[in-house]
């Protein structure tokens, strides 16, 4: 009896690539997505343009809007709670660093406030946000 090859054992010639070419595009959308929401601030602001820049690790930071609330490490809050929150910071880490990130339409007055309640539950770190020249705008 002669063995006769089924059907289905062929050898396969070429590969379907269409699978991974879908896959790969899913993922270019998803990557090119993503990398838009992290370079989009939460909250535009107007920063003012610094002429020397340090890189400085974020710890707690308190965002003025021209408009709005005052923004604490990405959430809405109250003058009262800026200080509630930064003292219970202060408690978790000692070593604990604020930046404030004021819009440049933003009155003195309210950065200076924003100061105070600040040092009044003890944070003495404090920088201020702004933009490198390169990133500035015009």
């Amino acid at each position: 009896m002669a063995a006769t090859p089924q059907r289905g054992s062929e050898i396969i010639a070429g590969i379907n690539v269409t699978p991974l070419v879908d896959v790969t595009l899913v993922l270019l959308v998803v990557f090119i997505v993503t990398a838009k929401l992290i370079v989009t601030p939460a909250m535009p602001l107007d920063l003012p343009r610094a002429s020397q820049t340090e890189a400085l690790q974020v710890v707690f930071a308190v965002g003025l809007p021209a408009r709005g609330p005052i923004m604490v490490n990405g959430q809405a809050a109250t003058d009262a709670q800026v200080e509630q929150l930064a003292h219970a910071a202060l408690q978790r880490d000692p070593a604990l660093r604020a930046v404030i990130a004021a819009d440049g339409d933003v009155p003195h007055r309210r950065v200076i406030q924003v100061l105070d309640r600040l040092k009044r539950a003890g944070l003495t770190h404090v920088a201020f946000g702004a933009l490198p020249p390169e990133q500035a705008r015009p």
